[in-house]
C-alpha cells in the first residue's frame, strides 16, 4: 500500500513538472493575437442604481422603438487593489433582441471593464453578470459527492481532471496562439492526457500499460480516419463565424481551421476511447483474479464480448453529445432549409457527423487491441493491479 502511495504521488509530481514545462515552452515567443490591448475585467457588487433613463439610439422615424437601455449605477470592488472603493458603472442593454438581459438591481454581483468610449463620461462598462461563484459552488459540489463515494479513487480522479483541463488552458491553447502547428500540439496534449490520466487513476501496473496502449492505438486511428476524411470531404475548417475569426487574428501566420477541426475531433474521442480501454483492461483484470488459469484466447474472446455491450451505448453518447453540443444552430439551419439533402452536405452538419464516426472508429480500434495486450500481460506473471 505504502508502494502504491508514493508511485501516486511520483506519478502527480512529473506529471505536474511536465505540465510547468509545457507551459514555459508554449508560452515562450509571441502570441498570434494582434487584435490590439488586452481589457482588464474586475469584479463589482451593485449598491446603487442611480439612473434607468431609456435612450432611442436607433430606428428615429419608430418614437416606440426603444433601441437601447442605459442603466448608471453605481458598484463597490470586491477584489483587488480596488477591494472596498465605489465606482460608477453603466450597463447598455439592446431592447431590439428577442431576448433582453435583464437590468442590474443591488446586490447583484457583476463584472466591468475600462470604459472605450469617450462619449460616456463613466469610468466602467458593464461585461458579464458574475456567473463563475455559482459555477465554483456546483464545482465544489460535485468534487464532494466524488470524494464521498469515490474516496481514494475519486481524489485521484479529482487531481487528473484538474490536470487535464490545465493541459488544455495551459499548454495547449497558449502554444497554438504563439506558433499556430495545432496537429502536433494537439498529439502532444492528448498523449499526455491518456498517461497521466490512466498512471494516476490506475497505476504503474499491467492494467493501465494495458488501457494505455488501447487508448493511444484507438485515438491514432481516430485522426487517421479524420485526416483521410479531409481529403475526400473537401471540408475548409469554416464551420461557424468563431473560426473565421481565428483566421484574422494574424494574416501572416494564420492558424490553419482544419487542423482546428482535426484536434476538436481527436481532443474529444480522447475522453470515450479512453473509457473503453479502461473498462476492458478493467473487466479483464477481474475475469483473470477470479479465474487464474484462463488462457490468452479465452480473456481474448471475453474482451471482444465486454467491447460489443460497450460499442452499442458509446456510439450513440458520441453523436448525442456532438449533436447536442450544436442542437441551436442544427434547428435554426433546419427550419431556413428543410432539404436533408442540403442539411447533411453543410460542413458544420458534416463536422459534426465525423466527430462521431471517427471517435466510433477509435473505439473499435480499443476493443480488439486493448483486449489482445490484456490477453499478453494477463495470463503471465500475476501481478496484483
Amino acid at each position: 500500500m505504502k508502494n502504491k502511495v508514493f508511485l501516486n504521488i511520483l506519478t502527480v509530481a512529473l506529471c505536474t513538472v511536465m505540465l510547468v514545462l509545457g507551459n514555459r515552452i508554449a508560452t515562450l515567443g509571441t502570441p498570434l493575437q494582434n487584435v490590439g490591448a488586452t481589457t482588464v475585467s474586475e469584479e463589482m457588487k451593485v449598491v446603487n442604481i442611480i439612473d434607468d433613463a431609456y435612450e432611442n439610439t436607433l430606428y428615429a422615424d419608430y418614437p416606440d422603438a426603444r433601441g437601447e437601455s442605459i442603466v448608471l449605477f453605481e458598484g463597490e470592488f470586491t477584489k483587488g487593489y480596488k477591494k472596498g472603493t465605489v465606482e460608477k458603472a453603466v450597463q447598455r442593454v439592446d431592447n431590439l433582441y428577442a431576448i433582453e438581459m435583464r437590468q442590474v438591481e443591488v446586490g447583484d454581483k457583476v463584472v466591468v471593464y475600462r470604459n472605450p468610449d469617450p462619449m460616456i463620461e463613466v469610468d466602467y462598462m458593464f461585461a458579464e453578470f458574475n456567473r463563475v461563484p455559482v459555477l465554483f459552488f456546483f464545482a465544489g459540489l460535485f468534487c464532494l459527492v466524488l470524494l464521498v463515494f469515490g474516496r481514494w479513487q475519486g481524489f485521484k480522479t479529482l487531481i487528473s481532471l484538474v490536470l487535464t483541463i490545465a493541459s488544455i488552458f495551459v499548454v495547449f491553447i497558449p502554444a497554438v496562439l504563439r506558433y499556430g502547428n495545432v496537429y502536433v500540439w494537439s498529439i502532444i496534449t492528448c498523449c499526455y492526457i491518456i498517461l497521466m490520466t490512466l498512471l494516476i487513476v490506475i497505476g504503474w501496473t499491467r492494467k493501465s500499460a494495458a488501457a494505455i496502449i488501447g487508448c493511444v492505438s484507438g485515438v491514432v486511428t481516430c485522426g487517421i480516419i479524420v485526416l483521410i476524411c479531409d481529403i475526400f470531404l473537401n471540408l475548409t475548417g469554416l464551420v461557424d463565424e468563431n473560426a473565421l475569426y481565428l483566421l484574422m487574428l494574424d494574416a501572416e501566420h494564420p492558424i490553419s481551421i482544419k487542423a482546428v477541426v482535426f484536434a476538436a475531433i481527436i481532443i474529444g474521442a480522447v475522453g470515450a476511447v479512453m473509457d473503453v480501454a479502461m473498462d476492458i483492461a478493467s473487466a479483464l483484470n477481474e475475469i483473470r483474479e477470479q479465474v487464474p488459469d484462463i488462457t490468452k484466447m479465452q480473456m481474448v474472446k471475453s474482451g471482444f464480448t465486454i467491447g460489443r455491450d460497450i460499442i452499442g451505448t458509446m456510439a450513440n453518447t458520441l453523436i448525442l453529445a456532438y449533436i447536442g453540443s450544436s442542437l441551436s444552430v442544427t434547428l435554426l439551419m433546419a427550419a431556413g432549409n428543410p432539404s436533408l439533402l442540403y442539411l447533411f452536405n453543410t460542413e458544420m452538419i458534416v463536422v459534426e457527423l465525423l466527430q462521431a464516426i471517427a471517435g466510433s472508429f477509435g473505439m473499435l480500434m480499443t476493443i480488439p487491441l486493448t483486449s489482445f495486450v490484456c490477453g499478453v500481460l494477463y495470463t503471465g506473471k500475476k501481478e496484483d493491479a
